[in-house]
């Protein structure tokens, strides 16, 4: 996977406007001169109008600066995103009311199914745009990292290990001092792709203590706390002493510890690193659309390298839209995210993996093909 290059967002985002081509937007649409010095001296682009998006809440920090660099280069477009979730995203996408959906699950079968009426003969696509590790994050005076096995989380999700100091915990965790409190779950109460995500690691990596499907909302019959969102569960978290929740690291403060998950036969600390290694060890879903580019990700591997609690994120994009204008815009928008540009100003608001150069490019191949409705 590629290499994390952090830097502050302000220069990424006059690279973005050096680098973004509008080539992909039509012969009309003027591309961004090269900036040189701290300073973007670039030639106005031509391109106008508003693009609207709605969705996942992990993307939330990376769509801050996307948005931030694209409407630098690009000062008579506007971006809107509504970060509702990712289901939320989804209904609103496939409803008509936005261009795209940012998502952190793959749109499902029937869902692609029933795009045509609105997307065109070949509906709706999935092009990866973030990669983020989700973290284990907890409040437990003094202590700052555990290490977790996928049977222990499963079962602390579901109520089954109540206490901090249980022996299983403990096994796991010598010479780390671990109190008698009650420990609390914290998820989101609506449809969330991190849920989802989160399930499916448990359920592949612990099926016989997770016995539930992959799902975008939590079990109601599971005890703990539920908040709203991402910026919800983490207020939670970090409010309640003893408690524990899964979210994109992105959202996670500094003062609350994070697991170390158990890979093979060692326990691996949450890096951007270790979710790109993920990712590239994944395989194309199967029984998709050629420019379909959703993902099945292996939460069962033993490679140390790479951390299995990961997050992929789509946006949800249509084959074909209504007219050019449209188009243009939905294509130079995308260009730009998947970009070098992109991915890296992403990566330095969000603490997310960069796309590989070859993902990049395969997302770009879709973007490329995106045309006017017939």
């Amino acid at each position: 996977m590629k290499a994390i290059h952090f830097g502050r967002l302000p220069a990424v985002a006059v690279v973005a406007a050096g680098a973004l081509a509008l080539s992909a937007c039509g012969s009309d649409n003027a591309t961004v001169a090269a900036a040189s010095g701290s300073a973007a001296s670039s030639a106005a682009s031509s391109l106008k109008g508003t693009i609207t998006g709605a969705g996942s809440t992990a993307q939330s920090a990376a769509m801050d600066a996307w948005k931030q660099g694209f409407t630098q280069a690009n000062p008579g477009v506007t971006v809107q995103y509504n970060p509702v979730g990712s289901g939320a995203g989804r209904r609103t996408f496939f409803s008509g009311a936005a261009q795209f959906a940012g998502s952190d699950q793959a749109a499902t079968p029937a869902e692609t199914a029933s795009s045509k009426a609105q997307c065109g003969a070949d509906g709706a696509w999935d092009i990866p745009v973030y990669i983020s590790p989700i973290a284990v994050a907890f409040n437990l005076p003094g202590v700052t990292s555990l290490n977790l096995t996928a049977g222990t989380i499963a079962k602390i999700f579901r109520g089954q290990i109540t206490k901090w100091n249980d022996p299983a915990i403990a096994a796991d965790n010598a010479g780390t001092s671990l109190p008698d409190l009650k420990i609390t779950p914290v998820h989101p109460s609506d449809d969330s792709g991190t849920t989802w995500n989160f399930t499916d690691y448990l359920q592949q990596a612990a099926p016989s203590a997770w016995t539930d499907a992959a799902s975008l909302t939590w079990p109601a019959s599971l005890p703990g706390e539920n908040a709203k969102g991402t910026s919800g569960v983490v207020k939670t978290v970090t409010d309640t002493q003893g408690a524990i929740a899964y979210s994109d690291d992105s959202a996670v403060s500094g003062s609350l510890g994070k697991a170390k998950i158990k890979v093979g036969s060692q326990f691996v600390a949450l890096s951007a690193d270790g979710a790109a290694k993920a990712v590239q060890l994944s395989q194309p879903a199967t029984g998709r659309a050629a420019n379909d580019l959703a993902l099945n990700l292996d939460r069962t591997t033993t490679d140390p390298t790479a951390y299995p609690i990961v997050l992929v994120s789509y946006h949800v994009i249509c084959s074909s839209y209504k007219d050019q204008a449209t188009v243009d815009l939905v294509k130079a928008w995308e260009d730009y995210v998947v970009s070098q540009a992109g991915q890296q100003a992403g990566a330095a608001a969000a603490k997310s993996a960069p796309l590989s150069a070859a993902l990049s490019a395969k997302d770009k191949t879709v973007i490329d093909a995106i045309k006017v409705k017939s």
